[in-house]
């Protein structure tokens, strides 16, 4: 068995997974949402009507493909930043194509076999090594080291043959957010235990404010869920065991955490599969919801109250286990192997991976928490400063359910599973059945 994983330094990150090579138990990364099984080739169609011009600098063109739609938020604008910023550093014309993300993540197999953008965004590990050992993305190896991103990050883009695939720009960990004014205005306080979230969501049941918000429409968020109580119930190395389809979804130990998720859904937001996670972020901020479990990117949902968001760790629910295991994804990109102007890829990713990549995509936009430790954080709000310290301080770091397992059985067997659990949370044992079935077929064994 490989080593667990641990944070690696200051002043940014963690370990964020093991060496790809390592054995495919240790596989902690890979990318959101099922890639392309039952997609249409045509959605994710490059923009631009001519192929890309050769070359790296003037007068060459690089597609820029990202899973962010034209005018979404925080998120498409950090990216226009970077794109913008590169163009005018290497003289290039950075032709962008914005797609919103849920239609990026479920098409992007068949945008990759067709006429794909020379870069593009993705995320760290599994499902990166997955398109790797495909060949449907770039070697980029020549790329690193990179100065300051080390040995986590490089071991993040590392794919099953050793060579590196992925330039990470950021990262950001899933805890349980709240507004300190509600919290404060009603004498909350974040809970370390079992005993005392129970406490707290009775209190804020009884007045009259939901205790989490909560949403799963998109199919993904629930999944959130699912990582941090199976971390905290059968501990990292089970979860992680699990994602690598080496333990059985219909055990005792899953079953359990099924039955503790079914004990605190009646303090949730009722009918989630109706909702986006940006509803459930507005919720909680009108004060109607006390706590939102979910990634840093929350504040996308409610940026005009980034001041006042704080949050704490999922409390412990085994004293034996602890808390200190968390989620905490890696964003980046790729170069697909199907674009047109390799070497101007190249060039361009060799500068996304910097320190002044990391400020172009934070100037004037809210600040991504980089993976380069040269990056200016005095721009950062004290909810990522926080987000930083938290991570730093991880002892095990996954990277999320649908990034840490197959793209298959993340988009056909668990969005789907997730969603009938939370519509009928009493067939704990049909569910998890049905898991394992459809487990042992894709997985074998």
């Amino acid at each position: 068995m490989s080593p667990r994983r641990s944070p690696l330094g200051q002043p940014i990150p963690p370990s964020v997974a093991a060496t790809m090579a390592a054995s495919r138990r240790r596989f902690l990364q890979g990318s959101l949402l099922g890639a392309g099984l039952l997609a249409s080739p045509t959605l994710l169609a490059a923009c631009g009507g001519s192929d890309s011009g050769g070359g790296t600098g003037a007068g060459s063109t690089v597609k820029f493909g990202i899973n962010e739609a034209k005018g979404s938020g925080p998120a498409y604008d950090r990216l226009k930043s970077m794109a913008d910023a590169y163009a005018k550093k290497s003289g290039a014309t950075v032709d962008l194509n914005a797609v919103d993300h849920n239609t990026f993540q479920e098409n992007l197999n068949n945008y990759l076999q067709g006429s794909p953008d020379d870069v593009f965004t993705w995320f760290a590990g599994y499902r990166m090594n997955q398109l790797a050992e495909s060949g449907l993305i770039s070697d980029v190896s020549e790329v690193w080291p990179i100065d300051g991103q080390g040995d986590s990050f490089k071991q993040a883009a590392t794919a099953s043959d050793g060579k590196q695939y992925f330039v990470p720009v950021g990262y950001y960990p899933w805890a349980v957010f709240y507004l300190k004014s509600t919290f404060e205005k009603k004498g909350y306080e974040p809970p370390t235990t079992l005993d005392e979230l129970t406490t707290l969501m009775a209190k804020m049941q009884k007045d009259g404010v939901t205790p989490f918000a909560f949403a799963d429409k998109d199919g993904w968020p629930a999944m959130g869920t699912f990582d941090i109580l199976n971390m905290r119930i059968n501990g990292f190395d089970f979860h992680m065991d699990l994602m690598a389809g080496e333990k059985d979804w219909d055990s005792s130990e899953v079953k359990q955490v099924f039955d503790t998720w079914k004990g605190l859904l009646p303090y949730h937001q009722s009918d989630p599969l109706g909702r986006t996670w940006q509803e459930a972020a507005t919720s909680m901020g009108k004060g109607e919801c006390g706590m939102y479990l979910l990634g840093t990117f929350v504040v996308d949902g409610i940026p005009d109250q980034e001041d006042d968001l704080d949050f704490f760790t999922f409390p412990e629910l085994d004293s034996s286990i602890g808390a200190t295991a968390l989620d905490a994804p890696i964003d980046g990109f790729c170069v697909a192997a199907g674009g047109k102007n390799q070497d101007g890829a190249i060039e361009m990713m060799k500068w996304l991976g910097t320190a002044e990549a990391a400020d172009a995509a934070n100037k004037g936009n809210t600040p991504l928490i980089a993976a380069n430790s040269g990056a200016d954080t005095s721009v950062y709000s004290a909810l990522q400063k926080k987000s930083a310290e938290v991570v730093g301080q991880a002892t095990d770091i996954a990277q999320f359910l649908d990034r840490d397992t197959r793209s298959d059985f993340a988009s056909t067997v668990m969005i789907p599973s997730l969603q009938k659990f939370l519509q009928d949370p009493d067939d704990i044992d049909g569910v998890t059945k049905s898991i394992q079935q459809q487990k042992v077929s894709i997985f074998g064994g």
